[in-house]
């Protein structure tokens, strides 16, 4: 667990480059886990520079793989850095890192996406979500095949407060394709606006870093990688649950080359949907031809607060999903089809 008190500066003993651990356990990179790594410590010093300062703080480094980044964290002076791994492989590697730092390295073999973070940190690390961010960190060079399920995961995890936000607004710094990166902090009215802009941007501050080169890793991604920070806010922007919120953003840009209110008619059974669709946008003042991507946040709150209280008076509007109507009116259409021709059928010509 985290030492307590005033710590000495401490620096990691000469330990194999990076590229010899690699050459040393075989650690070849798997395409199908989209791993890479991230071999110049120069740039690995660079990421951890953007979490802040981490000396004697908590770190959760996401797929530490053959632990480039863990020697730039230990080096910033972390007190506690719990590294969870899902491929085996690297344990041996993470092992030696371990050793060359007595009692600060926990090593967990195991999958982020169901790994208990929050009982993983002592609890008096723990601050009020009011007040300043606790002195603990999740940093990750994620795989991308995982970046995009894992943020939205802890982003429903902070706004329930749950997983490592059970400890205050817990920060985190992760590394993403560029084009997500772009996505998680495009401006209203920009091309690379998204469902992600709005499901980080309502719950925190969140700032593009810097742009690595994919040819700063190995093997080289097609893309070029960007680094993000986030901080959670200590008031989201809007004040609704995570799923109706998420929900209605979803609706929204599954048709994002059209107007607003396409979608938007997506959240009501057909029966009521075009009465409803003109209630929301009408009581939310939003102009039904605005294109998803102008939306402000401002825009989905208050879409977000009417559509709230349409579900708090019909309770099976949430619920409801457009696709499941779809599915079963075309079943239907089927059944009655397949009876008319049971009825009437085609009487072969004689010859």
């Amino acid at each position: 667990m985290a030492a307590s008190g005033k710590m000495t500066s401490f620096r990691l003993p000469p330990l194999p480059t990076i590229r010899e651990i690699i050459k040393l356990y075989n650690l070849r990179a798997q395409r199908q886990l989209s791993q890479n790594f991230l071999l110049d410590l120069r740039l690995t010093d660079k990421i951890i520079h953007q979490a802040g300062n981490l000396k004697n703080a908590c770190v959760c480094e996401v797929g530490p793989g053959p632990g480039g980044l863990s020697r730039s964290i230990l080096n910033a002076g972390a007190a506690d850095l719990l590294v969870v791994e899902k491929d085996k492989r690297f344990i041996p590697g993470l092992e030696l890192l371990s050793e060359a730092a007595p009692g600060k390295v926990r090593i967990v073999h195991g999958d982020i996406l169901t790994y208990r973070m929050d009982q993983s940190f002592p609890t008096h690390i723990a601050k009020k979500w009011e007040d300043e961010p606790p002195d603990l960190h999740i940093i990750g060079n994620l795989p991308f095949s995982v970046s995009t399920p894992l943020i939205v995961q802890w982003l429903e995890q902070m706004a329930n407060r749950s997983g490592p936000f059970v400890f205050g607004r817990t920060r985190l710094t992760l590394t993403f394709q560029k084009e997500v990166a772009e996505r998680l902090t495009a401006s209203t009215g920009s091309r690379q606006r998204s469902r992600l802009s709005i499901m980080a941007q309502y719950l925190c501050t969140v700032k593009n870093c810097f742009t690595i080169p994919g040819r700063a890793f190995v093997p080289k991604p097609d893309v070029d990688v960007g680094v993000v920070h986030f901080t959670p806010l200590a008031q989201p922007q809007i004040q609704q649950p995570f799923k109706l919120v998420e929900k209605l953003v979803k609706n929204v840009f599954q048709f994002r080359g059209k107007h607003c209110h396409k979608g938007l008619e997506m959240l009501f059974p057909e029966v009521d949907r075009l009465d409803l669709t003109e209630e929301l946008l009408r009581s939310a003042d939003v102009d039904p031809t605005l294109r998803p991507a102008q939306l402000s946040i401002g825009h989905f709150r208050a879409l977000a607060e009417v559509y709230g209280k349409l579900c708090r008076e019909n309770s099976e509007l949430i619920g409801y999903d457009f696709r499941v109507e779809l599915r079963q009116k075309h079943q239907s259409q089927r059944r009655r089809s397949k009876e008319l021709h049971s009825q009437h059928p085609l009487k072969k010509e004689k010859c």
